[in-house]
């Protein structure tokens, strides 16, 4: 008697669950139609030759957060925001698809951003280098481009810090990825002969004290990418490599050792750049170049508006100069947007100081 109760509960749950899915298909669908109205009405009302923006950074982080402070559960706050990313990402390509260039090539972790970021309907092209991401952003090939900025563990990325010396580039968006590194092996690896182990220079300094208690005397081999490591161990017998989830299912490769990383709470943020300035959220940050006079002090003078109006700073790093010998610019992070009147004052009092400013870009901080 039990099991045909069982069985009756079961047939009732599942009858729910497919009217509710086709609530949830109607309820997309509407909402795809409106997107198409949106760009309609977007279109129609712009002078002739102007060209419509459609996507939104300010108001994509403010439907994240709100869909999130609103979320009851069962699924977390952020796989619930995942679920809506990839909605608004489909409805976002009826108006216009996305373009987008990112650090390649396929199944590397500055894919895995950009995908988190923008979703899975965006037309993504891999670029060989940072710079070269830069000049498909500027020349107009691409809407944005994602980069690579600084990971919790080595630090800043200086090839994306020195691009920005050499392009007029705006920091519309920030993403945040938990990087977990495996060790790689393919199906023709003999798993006890590894005598070389690939991944970008970056990974294997994440990954060095396991590596160093579990194969200290296997040769390390520096590569332009994980994802390039990855595709080198397909055709070789006695290699292993250390990539992500991503580069592992491209290139069909198994998990020998997983998440070897040194520090469990691995992450690299990433920048999304394009043309557009974004709005104030209420919740934004903003990135400086500063280049200071070299005398003493200097950098005391640049940090004393900051503290004075209390501002938080959340990242600065130096690079040298491309104008002199002994020179550097300060890249600075903090928390406001360069509109608020309160920074406006303090960028203002900074100028006066500096030889020279340049507000890279205020963007939402990072939701997902």
């Amino acid at each position: 008697m039990t099991d045909v109760i069982s069985e009756q509960e079961l047939k009732a749950l599942r009858l729910r669950i497919d009217n509710l899915d086709e609530k949830i298909l109607e309820l997309i669908s509407e909402r795809a139609r409106c997107a198409q109205d949106v760009a309609r009405v977007k279109m129609a009302s712009l002078p002739e030759g102007e060209k419509p923006i459609f996507y939104r950074p300010e108001r994509e982080a403010w439907i994240l957060k709100r869909i999130m402070e609103r979320n009851q559960g069962p699924l977390d706050n952020e796989e619930m925001a995942r679920l809506f990313r990839e909605i608004m990402s489909s409805c976002l390509a009826l108006e216009q698809p996305l373009k987008v260039a990112y650090l390649g090539p396929e199944g590397t972790f500055t894919q895995a951003a950009a995908l988190k970021h923008f979703g899975h309907a965006v037309v993504s092209s891999p670029m060989a280098a940072i710079d070269e991401v830069f000049r498909e952003v500027a020349a107009g090939a691409v809407n944005f481009g994602v980069v690579p900025v600084e990971n919790s563990t080595e630090g800043a990325v200086n090839h994306t810090l020195d691009s920005f010396l050499e392009h007029d580039m705006v920091i519309c968006g920030e993403v945040e990825l938990r990087i977990h590194h495996h060790l790689l092996v393919g199906e023709n690896t003999k798993t006890d002969n590894i005598t070389r182990i690939y991944s970008h220079a970056q990974s294997l300094a994440q990954c060095r004290k396991w590596l160093d208690a579990h194969y200290p005397n296997v040769e390390r081999v520096a590569v332009s990418s994980n994802a390039d490591a990855a595709k080198r161990v397909k055709s070789e017998w006695n290699s292993a490599a250390i990539a992500g989830d991503m580069a592992a299912s491209l290139y069909g490769l198994t998990k020998l050792c997983e998440k070897i990383e040194d520090r469990p709470d691995n992450s690299t943020r990433f920048l999304i750049i394009g043309s557009q300035e974004v709005p104030p959220t209420g919740d934004d940050k903003t990135s400086i170049i500063v280049s200071m006079r070299n005398k003493p002090g200097a950098l005391h003078e640049l940090l004393v508006p900051f503290h004075n109006n209390g501002i938080d700073l959340t990242r600065i790093e130096t690079r040298p100069s491309r104008s002199g010998k002994w020179t550097y610019v300060f890249f600075i992070d903090f928390v406001g947007h360069h509109r608020d009147p309160l920074i406006k004052d303090v960028l203002e009092k900074i100028n006066q100081e500096a030889v020279a400013l340049k507000v890279l870009g205020s963007y939402p901080k990072a939701v997902l």
